[in-house]
């Protein structure tokens, strides 16, 4: 796949304390926060975004790591996971811990709220910031975490995890009780990456604010990070109406629709 010039999109520099980062923008409606899964910003993830922009969202793409525009390979990989690994940012192999980088990313999803109106805002991660769309639900802004193939923290030790802190999982647990809201999560069942321990932990923390969709990994809906299918959202298996990564992504739009919009 060529490199994505991106041309559709606007980028504008979003700061909060002391951090300013590329947020790229379009569409227009209630806003959506989409976190892109490693290395980056690719053509697969821009299609994804450009698929919410048809489905009547503003999407806000904030450029985390990697070159965006630019399509996965083992080198893009390298030069945007080997990085992410020792940044204090990212907390990768931390346990009970929330990455420092979501407190930017709420701020991202409160100032998409400002921007856009609606009830509030859907925020999405994928592989490496799936779980980030949790800790993002601390603020009252969002309405709609999805959880994506959530990869973090790394290891065999924190399969279970799920990357946030204490106080910010009983927080975001009681603001899904509180009002009603839900978390969606999507995995396939064989995915190394993002383990069913941690599937199983958000449904016992959650408990009926958790919708897990957990894809067969059999023939026909194989492929993804080596010999096991690993992105449910971005891949190009996912685009037949009747495949379940369909599906999954239909689901998600008819909550994102459900919640944000006004009426």
């Amino acid at each position: 796949m060529s490199t994505d010039p991106l041309q559709d999109f606007s980028v504008e520099r979003f700061g909060h304390d002391g951090t300013a980062r590329d947020v790229l923008w379009a569409g227009s409606g209630p806003g959506l926060v989409i976190m892109t899964e490693m290395p980056g910003i690719t053509p697969e993830v821009a299609d994804f975004a450009r698929r919410m922009v048809a489905a009547g969202f503003t999407v806000a793409l904030p450029d985390l790591f990697g070159t965006r525009g630019e399509p996965a390979s083992s080198i893009a990989y390298l030069r945007a996971i080997v990085p992410a690994c020792v940044s204090r940012q990212w907390a990768a192999f931390a346990r009970g811990r929330t990455a420092p980088v979501v407190d930017w990313l709420r701020a991202l999803a409160r100032h998409t709220h400002e921007r856009c109106g609606g009830e509030g805002v859907g925020v999405l991660g994928m592989c490496w910031t799936g779980g980030f769309a949790l800790g993002v639900a601390v603020d009252p802004s969002v309405r709609v975490p999805v959880l994506s193939q959530p990869s973090l923290p790394l290891g065999p030790r924190g399969r279970d995890d799920l990357h946030l802190s204490t106080d910010d999982l009983t927080a975001v647990s009681d603001r899904l009780e509180r009002q009603e809201l839900c978390a969606i999560g999507l995995r396939f069942t064989d995915d190394p990456l993002s383990p069913a321990e941690r599937f199983e932990t958000l449904r016992r923390e959650l408990g009926d604010s958790f919708i897990g969709v957990e894809i067969d990994s059999s023939d026909g809906n194989q492929h993804g990070f080596g010999t096991k299918a690993h992105s449910v959202l971005t891949a190009e298996y996912r685009a037949e109406p009747g495949h379940p990564c369909y599906e999954a992504e239909q689901l998600v739009i008819e909550h994102f629709d459900r919640q944000l919009r006004s009426g």
